[in-house]
């Protein structure tokens, strides 16, 4: 992912251009075509070597900030529709960054509306105090929803409803020393992608930066219940798949796990369904 796996090296091998993207066919024991398994990527793979074959592939959305696009996202689409299947997951799912910048962010809300939608906001109205920008749980659910809403209206996605997405919750985002500050703003997230067209929302995190950045989350939040993807860093296949049966995040299920895997002599991050 964007910070677990931040920078991929070229590959040093003869690769196939296609579409501006480069592939390269599976290798080693994690090949999809010895185990279904599915593979992520987003813009720090731009122009770089790619595995093909994946049964299922998850493309991220943005660039290296909630705010900017994938400046690659067609090409990496194009790849991921072209995943062989064979696991109970979606073929093509995607991702998104959560960030919550609070008051340092370029634009924060002053206001319950955004593009001339007014959101229902459990956290009641935000506004402003003297002029000034307020750092509460209101405005941080519109700045949330603000990222969401955009993710799917502007980035260039054709039939976000077709789509799995996922929300990428890590500690090398941008996020409050408040985990209600944070929470809030998930949830503006989410409810920013619905508005958008999006049905099905899922987290993706680690139980040790969900935790620091979520802390508790409610049965009353919007955050409850949804599938998790979970991130291991370097391990093996084995372990993802027991990986599966661990604690969920936030009262879901688990739905996915994430390891990085050795792919020619760089590395890249491959998906277990546990389904």
């Amino acid at each position: 992912m964007v910070r677990l796996n931040r920078l991929v090296a070229t590959v040093a091998a003869a690769v196939v251009v296609a579409a501006g993207l480069a592939v390269a066919g599976p290798t080693g024991a994690a090949s999809a075509a010895v185990t279904p398994t599915g593979v992520d990527i987003s813009w720090p793979q731009c122009g770089k070597a790619v595995p093909t074959g994946q049964a299922f592939a998850i493309v991220g959305v943005n660039a290296d900030l909630g705010n900017t696009t994938n400046p690659c996202l067609a090409e990496q689409l194009s790849w991921a529709g072209q995943s062989v299947g064979g696991s109970a997951q979606p073929k093509t799912q995607l991702y998104v960054l959560f960030a919550n910048p609070g008051l340092q962010a370029s634009v924060w809300p002053k206001s319950n509306t955004y593009k001339g939608t007014a959101p229902a906001n459990r956290f009641g109205k935000c506004g402003t105090k003297g002029g000034a920008k307020q750092l509460t749980l209101a405005c941080s659910f519109m700045y949330g929803y603000a990222r969401g809403y955009d993710d799917v209206t502007a980035r260039g996605i054709a039939r976000p409803s077709a789509y799995r997405w996922w929300l990428d919750v890590e500690t090398g985002l941008s996020y409050q020393s408040s985990t209600a500050q944070n929470r809030a703003a998930m949830e503006g997230m989410v409810s920013g992608l619905k508005a958008g067209g999006v049905r099905t929302i899922g987290i993706y995190s680690t139980a040790s930066q969900w935790k620091t950045i979520a802390g508790t989350v409610s049965s009353s939040s919007t955050l409850h219940g949804r599938s998790n993807w979970i991130a291991l860093g370097k391990s093996t296949i084995t372990k993802a798949r027991q990986a599966c049966s661990g604690t969920p995040l936030s009262g879901g299920t688990i739905a996915m796990t994430q390891i990085e895997t050795a792919f020619g002599s760089s590395t890249i991050d491959r998906d277990v369904s546990c389904t």
